[in-house]
């Protein structure tokens, strides 16, 4: 674990791998920075996800440009399971976001395993319909085989991806 965020009596933990950060990550952080005293994005380190395409460091400090408006949001990572890092943060709930029903049918349970191993219930904000379509693998899917992303990733995002590999321009 990294940076163990500030206790509060009313912290959030707002898990995921962040690869990349989407708008829809963003719109769940903001909604969540609205109703918690603290709201700690914690990248997951996963190592059964294959590469990922951006490294930990660069995934950290795109959130961490792309939540600098919100004073009461913190960014860290973790390895290992979710409910040891809730616990030893000592937040009071996770916060998922749900772009479409399945999305629900796949949290519910892992929501149920967190709260039977931590005690911490999961919060889920539905997305803004918006965003109900963006995921982190399909931005990366349509950025590779040449669509402009620009509306669906904050701008230090975009400007990271840019940096890695410019734009690919459409055949």
């Amino acid at each position: 674990m990294n940076g163990v965020p500030s206790q509060s009596r009313n912290a959030a933990i707002y898990p995921g791998s962040f690869d990349p950060m989407t708008r829809g990550h963003l719109d769940v952080i903001e909604r969540a920075a609205a109703i918690f005293d603290t709201v700690v994005v914690a990248v997951v380190v996963n190592p059964q996800k294959r590469e990922p395409l951006f490294t930990l460091d660069e995934r950290e400090e795109m959130i961490r440009e792309a939540v600098s408006h919100l004073p009461n949001v913190q960014v860290t990572h973790f390895r290992g399971l979710l409910a040891n890092f809730v616990r030893h943060a000592g937040a009071t709930v996770i916060v998922k976001g749900l772009r479409v029903v399945s999305d629900f049918e796949s949290e519910m349970s892992t929501a149920l395993m967190n709260r039977s191993l931590s005690g911490v219930d999961t919060v889920f904000l539905p997305s803004d319909p918006k965003w109900s379509f963006v995921s982190s693998t399909l931005v990366k899917e349509v950025y590779n085989l040449g669509a402009d992303v620009a509306d669906y990733v904050p701008p230090a995002v975009l400007n990271v991806m840019r940096s890695k590999r410019p734009e690919p321009r459409p055949a």
